[in-house]
């Protein structure tokens, strides 16, 4: 069975994003990864598991276009090389499974699909944070 992670948005700002989040809909920061070209910050609060991700590209100076600002919906599994193949043999087209390990150590192991509109959705395996 599936279990929705969370949603991604990409923002310009860190602070101003993570001030308004938190005062609308009192999300505080769950988590922070920082990395050289991009942040991803986690938001959450005790009403749902369910988190908001906010990735903050570095070398971004320009308000995104929400028409090209890239996001996608998560959901974890307990085996995801098994669903990998399950997708695969419904001819659901899954993308290559990745291994993300920025720095030697496992952060994620996920593959990406498209929805019939093309709506990128990712697919994690159950470990870590991802639960």
């Amino acid at each position: 069975m599936a279990k929705a992670l969370h949603s991604m948005i990409r923002v310009l700002d860190e602070k101003r994003s993570i001030d308004f989040y938190r005062q609308a809909f009192g999300l505080t920061v769950a988590d922070r990864f920082d990395f050289d070209s991009f942040t991803l910050v986690y938001l959450s609060n005790d009403e749902a598991a369910f988190e908001l991700e906010l990735t903050i590209n570095k070398d971004r100076t320009e308000p995104y276009d929400l028409g090209d600002g890239y996001g996608h919906l998560a959901f974890c599994v307990g085996d995801v090389d098994a669903e990998h193949a399950r997708f695969e043999a419904a001819g659901l087209k899954p993308r290559k499974l990745v291994d993300f390990a920025p720095g030697g150590e496992t952060l994620a192991r996920f593959f990406f699909v498209q929805d019939p509109d093309g709506y990128e959705i990712e697919v994690l395996q159950r470990a870590g944070r991802y639960r």
